[in-house]
């Protein structure tokens, strides 16, 4: 079926939903007063015919701004309503598969909650988080970014079926063509061999549901004991490295800090390891205890 287009104020309203709500209401608030002003301002009288074309256009924006005065405002508050909705329900799928006591709750999710819940799950490790809208399975479902980098987050709702080596290869195809630094795909389902050791070769992070589950609740956990302590500043690396307040041990080869992080894919996906601050110049790991 053909995909009815939208009017203008929908596109408004949608492109605001995409934005922190309190944008979307400075935007109403500005475009009101800016439109306001300017239709309760009086017509000059044309002063001769050479200046009617000029009369017209006035009359036209004057009669413009007459009415967007309401609508564009309108729009705007819609439009930050959704995106102050879709925040709250965000937070409470995130907050309700943290507090859930099964082995694996992310799998009683649809593929949209899937989606608002990774996208969350990105957005509390600070990256800028934009959601494509591509559908059930319409390839890159979120786009990523921090510190001047973009990555790219594949989500796949399979349960009966395991992710493929193709899956892959085509995430990283897009990110060669938009110059991502780096991919995620993420499945409640398995995936192959051959996809595991594909995406080790080129930057690409796969997660089933159950590693991202336990990645979930270490970050949680760890964000409560660092709200209680005082923390030793680090640049991290890595975009699941946990600074912790705890004496750092020294790097057995170049004789640098570690720091603390959480393993993202593989069989100790979700444990904890002390990683060398310099790294990937320096790989070296040790065992937490």
């Amino acid at each position: 079926m053909a995909r009815r287009s939208q009017s203008t104020i929908e596109d408004v309203m949608d492109l605001t939903a995409k934005l922190p709500w309190w944008v979307g209401v400075i935007l109403a608030l500005i475009s009101y007063i800016a439109l306001h002003l300017y239709a309760i301002r009086e017509l000059p009288n044309p002063g001769g015919a050479n200046d009617l074309g000029k009369y017209a256009a006035a009359g036209l924006f004057h009669t413009l701004a007459l009415f967007g005065q309401y609508i564009l405002p309108f729009a705007f508050l819609m439009g930050a309503l959704i995106s102050a909705f879709n925040t709250f329900k965000r937070k409470k799928l995130y907050d309700g598969a943290l507090s859930s006591k099964m082995d694996n709750p992310l799998n009683n999710y649809s593929w949209q909650e899937f989606e608002l819940l990774i996208g969350e799950h990105f957005r509390r490790q600070g990256y800028s988080v934009e959601e494509t809208n591509g559908g059930a399975d319409g390839g890159v479902d979120l786009i990523l970014r921090r510190s001047g980098e973009k990555h790219l987050v594949q989500c796949k709702q399979w349960k009966a079926y395991k992710v493929g080596v193709k899956i892959v290869r085509e995430l990283l195809g897009v990110m060669v063509g938009v110059g991502a630094t780096g991919g995620f795909v993420i499945t409640s389902g398995e995936f192959t061999k051959d996809a595991l050791a594909f995406a080790n070769a080129n930057n690409i992070v796969l997660l089933d549901a159950k590693a991202l589950h336990r990645i979930m609740q270490a970050l949680s956990k760890q964000s409560v004991i660092l709200a209680k302590a005082t923390v030793t500043p680090f640049s991290q690396p890595d975009n699941l490295s946990i600074p912790i307040h705890e004496q750092h041990p020294t790097c057995p080869k170049c004789d640098n800090a570690m720091v603390l992080r959480v393993a993202r894919q593989g069989s100790k996906a979700g444990e904890k390891f002390w990683g060398c601050s310099k790294f990937p110049a320096c790989r070296a790991v040790i065992p937490f205890k």
